[in-house]
């Protein structure tokens, strides 16, 4: 007898799962407490502004396994562009000096012998910080593995806190070095920048939901779970307000809400349950230019630039827009968002202008600003202790969500994964086979 899957959560951990159990012998529900599905990566109209932006900036790379699984399943494998060759063009704000790091395709690390293609400055002696941050234990941070130098500053520090979205001297080694494990250490074949060709929701929600309906799953927004029923270590019923639908004995719940909403739902009813507890939020500005920029050099082949030496982390150039993330953002929860604007657009012209064929305007565009108080997890060696595995104490229970013990950070990576994890775990429960892999 077909079971019923209840997924809880419509953003990419809860979208995932559904797209690998849609389709098979379960009939397939998500409940979406929003008004649209995509959690943290997906894109709106801003009335403000008068156009479409994402909610937040996602750089992938050509290396994220579940990511393009999950994409060729929905029929959207080619909805991500970026350019031909693995680079990355930097801006040291401090030093007022620019570069390009071009990565070798293969395994073998040619671009360190190269002054043109590597972080200048940078001795070979650093590069034990790479190896130390791959053979990391747990209870280690990112500071303890950094040899000093420029590597450091001008690559492995930036790129920690963007990855970990939490800073070096707090952040988990071992997370970080899971990435450059699947990234660096397997060669610029598995680091090629990838980003929406138009927008997070087109290319990881709106074909998912399409794909959804031609496979008759339901799902349902603007349905907010508001409770979880359990009795003698199961599931029972899930309430949404007035609504109770109950949880059968074939039927499964996989809760893919955030870790907050976890907490609340389930702390008190099931046993054994933890959840990472201090997040950081991540900053975002998006400024609206009359016309799009014309780029020239590495800015124009990645239309992206990464900054060091600023409150900028990342500039990514998208048609009229330049967009601006600054990630682990608590470190500027009391600043006047005015005045942080006003100092992020200065650092963005010092950016663009001089691979642009024409200056950005002194004057501040219009502009949005999008802060997310709570968009990770603190991704430091305590909090990943409390990551919990899919499984639970209870027979029909399963966990998703970047959050959960996926073994990297709060990534879209991640994320998917972890759905892709939850629907194996229902697939094993009812002895049937899932989606090739």
């Amino acid at each position: 007898m077909a079971g019923h899957v209840h997924i809880v959560g419509g953003g990419l951990a809860g979208l995932s799962a559904a797209v690998e159990l849609a389709g098979g012998s379960e009939r397939v529900t998500v409940y979406e407490a929003g008004p649209a599905c995509g959690g943290r990566a997906r894109s709106y109209l801003d009335r403000q502004l008068g156009c479409r932006i994402d909610n937040g900036n996602h750089l992938l790379l050509s290396g994220n396994p579940a990511v393009y699984r999950y994409l060729g399943l929905i029929g959207a494998q080619d909805t991500l562009v970026g350019p031909k060759h693995p680079v990355f063009p930097f801006v040291d704000l401090a030093d007022r000096l620019r570069w390009t790091l071009d990565l070798s395709r293969g395994r073998v690390p040619l671009w360190v012998l190269s002054k043109r293609r590597r972080v200048p400055g940078m001795r070979l002696a650093e590069l034990r910080g790479l190896m130390a941050l791959m053979e990391a234990a747990p209870d280690m941070v990112v500071a303890d593995c950094l040899q000093p130098g420029s590597l450091a500053r001008r690559l492995l520090e930036p790129f920690a806190i963007s990855v970990l979205n939490t800073m070096p001297d707090i952040g988990s080694a071992a997370l970080l070095g899971a990435v450059v494990k699947e990234s660096l250490a397997k060669g610029g074949r598995n680091c090629l920048p990838r980003f929406p060709a138009v927008g997070l929701s087109e290319s990881f929600v709106d074909p998912a939901l399409a794909h959804l309906s031609v496979l008759k799953a339901d799902v349902r927004t603007a349905s907010r779970v508001s409770g979880v029923e359990m009795e003698a270590g199961q599931v029972t019923a899930l309430r949404l307000g007035e609504e109770r639908i109950v949880i059968g004995g074939q039927d499964t719940v996989i809760m893919a809400v955030p870790a907050p909403v976890a907490a609340s739902l389930l702390a008190g009813g099931l046993p054994g349950f933890s959840a990472p507890d201090e997040f950081e939020s991540i900053l975002n500005v998006h400024f609206l230019l009359p016309r799009p920029p014309v780029l020239t050099g590495g800015l124009a082949q990645a239309h992206f630039i990464g900054v060091v030496g600023g409150i900028s982390e990342w500039v990514f150039a998208k048609e009229r827009i330049l967009s601006v993330t600054v990630s682990a953002a608590n470190r500027y929860a009391t600043r006047d968002l005015d005045e942080l604007a006003g100092l992020i657009w200065n650092e963005v012209r010092a950016a663009i202008d001089p691979a642009a064929m024409v200056p950005l305007s002194v004057s501040m565009p219009p502009l949005r600003i999008v802060r997310e108080k709570r968009a990770t997890f603190a991704a430091t060696p305590a909090q990943d202790r409390l990551r919990p595995d899919t499984r639970t104490m209870a027979a029909n229970l399963l966990l998703a969500g970047d959050w959960t013990a996926t073994g990297l950070p709060a990534t879209i990576e991640g994320a998917i994964r972890s759905g892709a994890a939850a629907a194996r775990a229902v697939h094993d429960r009812r002895g049937t086979a899932g989606r090739p892999q």
